[in-house]
């Protein structure tokens, strides 16, 4: 999918513009790559970042919010399931030229 970031909308009608914005954060950043590697809870999140808690949930809200993160549940060995976080994309693309700024977002199952 390819769109202008500056008036046009993603299929899941998330602005591109907004997108990037999200992605301008070192902490959203750091969720997301550790997300494409499968689900991670919040907690194991805030591990892996240098944020507080209530930094990584703005920041897990944020990415929830432009369609960048997915949640799911996830199962323990032990039967007990507990909310966790994957990424919904796997690559992004950006392209600035004289028409403006264009956006491309492929999903892991768009991908072969």
């Amino acid at each position: 999918m390819s769109t202008q970031a500056n008036d046009a909308r993603t299929e899941s009608g998330v602005e591109p513009a907004a997108q990037l914005e999200v992605l301008g954060d070192e902490c959203a950043r750091t969720i997301l790559v550790a997300t494409s590697a499968g689900p991670r809870t919040a907690k194991e999140l805030t591990a892996r970042t240098d944020c507080s808690s209530a930094t990584v949930y703005r920041r897990i809200n944020n990415l929830l919010e432009s369609d960048l993160l997915a949640e799911c549940i996830r199962f323990e060995e032990d039967g007990t399931h507990t909310t966790a976080y994957e990424a919904t994309v796997d690559h992004l693309s950006v392209e600035i030229g004289t028409d403006g700024i264009d956006v491309s977002v492929s999903r892991p199952e768009e991908r072969s």
